[in-house]
Protein backbone atom coordinates (compact mmCIF):
# COMPACT_ATOMS: atom_id res chain seq x y z
CA UNK A 1 0.00 0.00 0.00
CA UNK A 2 2.47 2.52 1.04
CA UNK A 3 4.48 2.14 -2.58
CA UNK A 4 1.14 2.58 -4.66
CA UNK A 5 0.73 5.88 -2.60
CA UNK A 6 4.03 6.82 -2.93
CA UNK A 7 3.64 6.20 -6.89
CA UNK A 8 0.27 8.10 -6.78
CA UNK A 9 2.23 10.79 -5.10
CA UNK A 10 4.49 11.05 -7.58
CA UNK A 11 2.39 11.07 -9.99
CA UNK A 12 0.65 14.24 -8.96
CA UNK A 13 3.73 15.99 -8.87
CA UNK A 14 5.00 14.85 -12.28
CA UNK A 15 1.76 15.23 -13.69
CA UNK A 16 1.57 18.65 -12.46
CA UNK A 17 4.89 19.77 -14.80
CA UNK A 18 2.23 17.75 -17.39
CA UNK A 19 -0.60 20.23 -16.55
CA UNK A 20 1.99 23.14 -17.22
CA UNK A 21 2.96 22.10 -20.61
CA UNK A 22 -0.61 21.57 -21.56
CA UNK A 23 -1.17 25.08 -19.96
CA UNK A 24 0.95 26.66 -22.12
CA UNK A 25 -0.12 24.51 -25.22
CA UNK A 26 -3.64 26.26 -24.40
CA UNK A 27 -2.73 29.67 -24.24
CA UNK A 28 -1.31 29.64 -28.19
CA UNK A 29 -4.31 27.21 -29.07
CA UNK A 30 -7.05 29.90 -27.50
CA UNK A 31 -5.60 32.60 -29.20
CA UNK A 32 -4.46 31.69 -32.95
CA UNK A 33 -5.80 27.65 -32.68
CA UNK A 34 -2.16 26.82 -32.93
CA UNK A 35 0.20 24.55 -30.81
CA UNK A 36 3.64 25.38 -30.48
CA UNK A 37 5.48 22.26 -30.86
CA UNK A 38 8.99 23.79 -30.51
CA UNK A 39 8.02 24.15 -26.65
CA UNK A 40 10.34 20.81 -25.61
CA UNK A 41 13.09 23.17 -26.78
CA UNK A 42 12.45 25.73 -24.98
CA UNK A 43 12.20 23.78 -21.94
CA UNK A 44 15.75 22.40 -22.58
CA UNK A 45 17.63 26.04 -23.37
CA UNK A 46 15.82 27.26 -20.08
CA UNK A 47 17.05 24.73 -17.78
CA UNK A 48 20.22 23.91 -19.69
CA UNK A 49 21.15 27.71 -19.47
CA UNK A 50 19.92 27.78 -15.93
CA UNK A 51 22.74 24.98 -14.80
CA UNK A 52 25.22 26.37 -16.60
CA UNK A 53 24.86 30.11 -15.28
CA UNK A 54 24.74 28.35 -12.01
CA UNK A 55 28.04 26.26 -12.52
CA UNK A 56 29.57 30.10 -13.27
CA UNK A 57 28.52 31.42 -10.02
CA UNK A 58 25.49 33.65 -10.98
CA UNK A 59 23.09 33.82 -8.39
CA UNK A 60 20.31 31.54 -8.18
CA UNK A 61 17.40 34.39 -8.42
CA UNK A 62 19.28 35.93 -11.18
CA UNK A 63 19.88 32.87 -13.53
CA UNK A 64 15.90 31.95 -13.10
CA UNK A 65 14.92 35.57 -14.15
CA UNK A 66 17.54 35.43 -17.26
CA UNK A 67 16.75 32.49 -18.54
CA UNK A 68 12.60 33.22 -18.28
CA UNK A 69 13.36 36.43 -20.00
CA UNK A 70 15.08 34.40 -22.73
CA UNK A 71 12.54 31.93 -22.90
CA UNK A 72 10.03 34.54 -23.51
CA UNK A 73 12.02 36.40 -26.26
CA UNK A 74 11.86 32.60 -28.14
CA UNK A 75 8.41 33.20 -27.58
CA UNK A 76 8.30 36.00 -29.88
CA UNK A 77 10.47 34.73 -32.19
CA UNK A 78 8.54 31.74 -32.39
CA UNK A 79 4.82 33.63 -33.24
CA UNK A 80 7.16 36.15 -35.77
CA UNK A 81 8.51 33.98 -37.64
CA UNK A 82 7.21 30.39 -37.76
CA UNK A 83 3.32 31.09 -36.66
CA UNK A 84 2.24 34.40 -38.28
CA UNK A 85 3.29 33.64 -42.05
CA UNK A 86 1.69 30.22 -42.00
CA UNK A 87 -1.46 31.79 -40.74
CA UNK A 88 -1.44 34.02 -44.02
CA UNK A 89 -2.75 31.30 -45.70
CA UNK A 90 -6.25 30.16 -44.87
CA UNK A 91 -6.01 26.24 -43.70
CA UNK A 92 -2.37 25.81 -44.45
CA UNK A 93 -0.97 23.55 -41.02
CA UNK A 94 2.47 25.43 -42.29
CA UNK A 95 3.04 26.17 -38.29
CA UNK A 96 3.55 22.49 -37.56
CA UNK A 97 6.29 22.35 -39.34
CA UNK A 98 7.81 25.36 -38.71
CA UNK A 99 7.45 25.52 -34.82
CA UNK A 100 9.18 21.84 -35.26
CA UNK A 101 11.86 23.06 -37.49
CA UNK A 102 12.66 26.21 -34.83
CA UNK A 103 12.53 23.39 -32.11
CA UNK A 104 15.13 21.29 -33.43
CA UNK A 105 17.32 24.57 -34.74
CA UNK A 106 17.95 25.82 -30.85
CA UNK A 107 18.33 21.74 -29.43
CA UNK A 108 21.29 21.92 -32.39
CA UNK A 109 22.45 25.44 -30.98
CA UNK A 110 22.02 24.40 -27.60
CA UNK A 111 24.47 21.18 -28.18
CA UNK A 112 26.87 23.06 -29.78
CA UNK A 113 26.81 25.60 -27.16
CA UNK A 114 26.46 23.28 -24.23
CA UNK A 115 27.89 20.40 -25.26
CA UNK A 116 25.73 17.13 -25.53
CA UNK A 117 26.22 15.80 -22.11
CA UNK A 118 24.30 15.59 -19.28
CA UNK A 119 24.90 18.21 -16.42
CA UNK A 120 23.94 18.01 -12.90
CA UNK A 121 21.02 20.48 -12.33
CA UNK A 122 21.44 22.52 -9.31
CA UNK A 123 19.32 22.16 -6.29
CA UNK A 124 17.14 25.51 -6.15
CA UNK A 125 15.01 25.38 -3.29
CA UNK A 126 15.80 22.01 -1.51
CA UNK A 127 17.83 19.19 -1.73
CA UNK A 128 16.69 15.14 -2.59
CA UNK A 129 17.17 14.58 0.44
CA UNK A 130 14.76 17.16 2.54
CA UNK A 131 10.84 15.11 2.78
CA UNK A 132 7.90 15.46 4.38
CA UNK A 133 6.19 12.44 5.38
CA UNK A 134 2.55 12.23 4.69
CA UNK A 135 0.91 9.44 6.88
CA UNK A 136 4.40 7.43 7.56
CA UNK A 137 5.14 7.99 3.90
CA UNK A 138 8.45 10.12 2.97
CA UNK A 139 7.85 12.75 0.39
CA UNK A 140 10.42 14.51 -1.38
CA UNK A 141 9.71 18.75 -0.57
CA UNK A 142 10.90 18.87 -4.14
CA UNK A 143 7.53 16.96 -5.40
CA UNK A 144 5.46 19.52 -2.89
CA UNK A 145 7.29 22.64 -4.40
CA UNK A 146 5.90 21.42 -8.05
CA UNK A 147 2.44 20.58 -7.31
CA UNK A 148 2.42 23.78 -4.99
CA UNK A 149 3.84 26.01 -7.91
CA UNK A 150 1.75 24.77 -10.50
CA UNK A 151 -1.55 25.26 -8.60
CA UNK A 152 -0.81 28.58 -8.08
CA UNK A 153 -0.34 29.46 -11.19
CA UNK A 154 -2.68 27.70 -12.44
CA UNK A 155 -5.06 29.67 -10.33
CA UNK A 156 -3.58 32.92 -10.84
CA UNK A 157 -4.20 32.54 -14.84
CA UNK A 158 -7.67 31.00 -14.28
CA UNK A 159 -8.41 34.54 -12.17
CA UNK A 160 -6.15 36.62 -14.68
CA UNK A 161 -8.72 35.11 -17.43
CA UNK A 162 -12.01 35.51 -15.59
CA UNK A 163 -11.47 38.60 -13.72
CA UNK A 164 -9.39 41.14 -15.64
CA UNK A 165 -10.21 43.61 -18.17
CA UNK A 166 -7.00 42.19 -20.40
CA UNK A 167 -8.30 38.45 -19.64
CA UNK A 168 -11.70 38.91 -20.78
CA UNK A 169 -10.14 40.35 -24.06
CA UNK A 170 -7.99 36.95 -24.80
CA UNK A 171 -11.39 35.36 -24.31
CA UNK A 172 -12.68 37.72 -26.84
CA UNK A 173 -9.90 36.99 -29.30
CA UNK A 174 -10.53 33.30 -28.42
CA UNK A 175 -13.87 33.63 -29.91
CA UNK A 176 -13.89 35.55 -32.65
CA UNK A 177 -10.75 37.24 -33.36
CA UNK A 178 -12.22 39.01 -36.22
CA UNK A 179 -15.15 40.67 -34.30
CA UNK A 180 -12.68 41.41 -31.06
CA UNK A 181 -10.18 43.21 -34.26
CA UNK A 182 -13.39 45.00 -34.61
CA UNK A 183 -14.50 46.29 -31.30
CA UNK A 184 -10.85 47.77 -30.97
CA UNK A 185 -9.21 44.89 -29.48
CA UNK A 186 -5.27 44.48 -29.95
CA UNK A 187 -5.58 41.46 -31.25
CA UNK A 188 -1.76 41.20 -32.36
CA UNK A 189 -0.35 41.93 -29.01
CA UNK A 190 -2.30 39.39 -27.53
CA UNK A 191 -1.16 36.82 -30.16
CA UNK A 192 2.12 38.23 -29.27
CA UNK A 193 1.29 38.15 -25.39
CA UNK A 194 -0.07 34.41 -25.24
CA UNK A 195 2.99 33.22 -27.01
CA UNK A 196 5.58 34.87 -24.78
CA UNK A 197 3.45 33.72 -21.90
CA UNK A 198 3.14 30.12 -23.21
CA UNK A 199 6.74 30.29 -23.48
CA UNK A 200 7.26 31.54 -20.28
CA UNK A 201 5.76 28.47 -18.46
CA UNK A 202 7.39 26.23 -20.80
CA UNK A 203 10.95 27.49 -19.34
CA UNK A 204 9.09 26.99 -15.42
CA UNK A 205 7.79 23.58 -16.45
CA UNK A 206 11.72 23.13 -17.58
CA UNK A 207 13.13 24.20 -14.16
CA UNK A 208 10.69 22.19 -12.33
CA UNK A 209 10.98 19.05 -14.38
CA UNK A 210 14.66 19.30 -14.30
CA UNK A 211 14.87 19.53 -10.67
CA UNK A 212 12.85 16.21 -10.00
CA UNK A 213 15.26 14.56 -12.75
CA UNK A 214 18.49 16.04 -11.29
CA UNK A 215 20.37 16.36 -14.68
CA UNK A 216 19.30 17.80 -17.78
CA UNK A 217 21.00 17.77 -21.56
CA UNK A 218 20.61 18.69 -25.18
CA UNK A 219 18.04 16.58 -25.42
CA UNK A 220 15.63 17.54 -22.90
CA UNK A 221 12.14 18.34 -23.03
CA UNK A 222 10.99 16.26 -26.05
CA UNK A 223 9.43 13.70 -24.34
CA UNK A 224 7.94 16.07 -22.08
CA UNK A 225 6.35 18.31 -24.28
CA UNK A 226 4.81 15.37 -26.47
CA UNK A 227 3.21 13.69 -23.17
CA UNK A 228 2.12 17.86 -22.26
CA UNK A 229 0.11 17.46 -25.59
CA UNK A 230 -1.22 13.89 -24.77
CA UNK A 231 -2.31 15.60 -21.13
CA UNK A 232 -4.04 18.72 -22.62
CA UNK A 233 -6.15 16.60 -25.20
CA UNK A 234 -7.01 13.84 -22.61
CA UNK A 235 -8.40 17.06 -20.28
CA UNK A 236 -9.86 18.42 -23.31
CA UNK A 237 -7.80 21.55 -25.44
CA UNK A 238 -8.44 25.02 -24.37
CA UNK A 239 -9.72 23.93 -21.48
CA UNK A 240 -7.83 24.93 -18.16
CA UNK A 241 -9.03 22.69 -15.86
CA UNK A 242 -8.63 19.86 -18.47
CA UNK A 243 -5.08 20.59 -18.69
CA UNK A 244 -4.80 20.36 -14.79
CA UNK A 245 -7.01 17.38 -14.49
CA UNK A 246 -5.25 15.53 -17.71
CA UNK A 247 -2.06 16.37 -16.72
CA UNK A 248 -2.45 15.19 -12.98
CA UNK A 249 -4.36 11.90 -14.19
CA UNK A 250 -1.68 11.04 -17.36
CA UNK A 251 1.54 11.76 -14.25
CA UNK A 252 -0.52 8.75 -11.99
CA UNK A 253 -1.24 6.61 -14.65
CA UNK A 254 2.38 6.66 -16.13
CA UNK A 255 4.15 6.54 -13.04
CA UNK A 256 1.58 3.40 -11.63
CA UNK A 257 2.63 1.20 -15.41
CA UNK A 258 6.05 2.18 -14.39
CA UNK A 259 5.74 1.27 -10.76
CA UNK A 260 4.16 -2.32 -11.19
CA UNK A 261 4.93 -2.90 -15.07
CA UNK A 262 8.24 -1.19 -16.58
CA UNK A 263 9.82 2.41 -17.12
CA UNK A 264 9.86 1.20 -20.89
CA UNK A 265 5.70 1.10 -21.40
CA UNK A 266 4.74 4.53 -19.41
CA UNK A 267 4.80 6.74 -22.70
CA UNK A 268 3.63 3.70 -25.02
CA UNK A 269 0.72 3.49 -22.25
CA UNK A 270 0.48 7.31 -22.51
CA UNK A 271 -0.50 7.42 -26.54
CA UNK A 272 -1.98 4.26 -26.16
CA UNK A 273 -4.81 6.66 -23.85
CA UNK A 274 -4.80 9.18 -26.15
CA UNK A 275 -5.83 7.09 -28.76
CA UNK A 276 -8.47 5.78 -26.84
CA UNK A 277 -9.61 9.16 -25.65
CA UNK A 278 -9.74 10.18 -29.66
CA UNK A 279 -11.47 7.60 -30.39
CA UNK A 280 -14.06 7.84 -27.54
CA UNK A 281 -14.29 11.69 -27.03
CA UNK A 282 -12.69 13.01 -29.46
CA UNK A 283 -13.45 16.85 -27.61
CA UNK A 284 -11.33 15.39 -24.28
CA UNK A 285 -13.19 14.85 -21.10
CA UNK A 286 -13.57 18.43 -20.12
CA UNK A 287 -13.49 19.92 -23.62
CA UNK A 288 -16.46 21.45 -26.52
CA UNK A 289 -17.40 21.11 -29.80
CA UNK A 290 -16.27 24.16 -31.74
CA UNK A 291 -19.11 26.29 -33.59
CA UNK A 292 -17.67 28.08 -36.16
CA UNK A 293 -20.20 30.05 -38.79
CA UNK A 294 -19.68 29.21 -42.33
Amino acid sequence: MTFFVTLVLTGISVGSVYALIATGLNLTFWTTRTLNFGQGSIMMLCSLGFAFLVMNRISLPLAVCLCLLVSGVIGVVVERLTVRPALKRVGSMGWVVSTLGLGILIQGLAAKLFGSQAVAFPEILFSVKDNIRIGGIALSLQYVVVIVITLVIMAALELFLRRTRWGHAVRAVSEDAELARVQGIPVDLIVVSSFVASSLLAGLAGLLAAQIGGTVDSSFGFDLVLLGFVAAVLGGMGSSAGALSGGIGLGIITKLVGGYISTAAEHGIAFALLMLILALLPNGFLGRAEVRRA
